[in-house]
């Protein structure tokens, strides 16, 4: 859940990286939701309550701009979506595209705050699996972290073999809604 919940936060442009804290596997979406049980507007903090009981306070930076709006028996869901890899290659190849730079936020413009962040990341990993029919890939991150994703073009893994360390650009988004 705490990942979920320190994604308010994420509003205010923390990168989509940082809140990658478990290994996901072929690019599942995870959700949680939970209740506002209070709000201090002075300190910006929000006391959030999921349906296992579980309470957690976080702090909405100024960024998250209708902060105002919230009100205790809000639900807010968060969806965290992770991650299609669109290109795989050798460290250092000539012609690749790096990835964009910063993270994108789309805020709603409904009745109640909410919003999209997206991100597109790079780095450099160690193949632990391939699977072509998928396709995706399995890979070892640089701080030892397995992640599966799918691969958008099947063309990206040919040639590819366990072991090898390639460049990764994979993007991963999170939307925030409330009720």
């Amino acid at each position: 859940m705490k990942k979920a919940l320190v994604v308010l936060a994420a509003l205010a442009a923390i990168p989509l990286a940082a809140l990658a804290q478990k290994p996901v596997s072929q690019a599942e979406s995870q959700e949680v939701t939970a209740t506002i049980e209070a709000i201090d507007h002075t300190s910006r903090l929000v006391t959030l309550k999921t349906k296992d009981g579980q309470m957690e306070t976080i702090y909405a930076p100024p960024e998250v701009k209708r902060f105002a709006e919230l009100k205790v028996g809000d639900t807010v869901t968060f969806r965290y979506h992770e991650s299609i890899v669109y290109q795989v290659h050798k460290p250092g190849a000539p012609g690749t595209a790096p990835a964009a730079a910063g993270p994108t936020i789309t805020r709603t413009t409904g009745a109640k705050p909410g919003g999209t962040i997206a991100q597109q990341e790079t780095a450099t990993v160690t193949i632990k699996a391939i699977d072509p029919k998928v396709p995706s890939i399995t890979v070892v991150t640089a701080d030892g972290r397995t992640i599966g994703a799918k691969v958008q073009d099947k063309k990206n893994i040919e040639g590819l073999k366990v072991g090898d360390k390639v460049e990764i650009t994979y993007t991963e988004a999170l939307a925030i809604s409330v009720k």
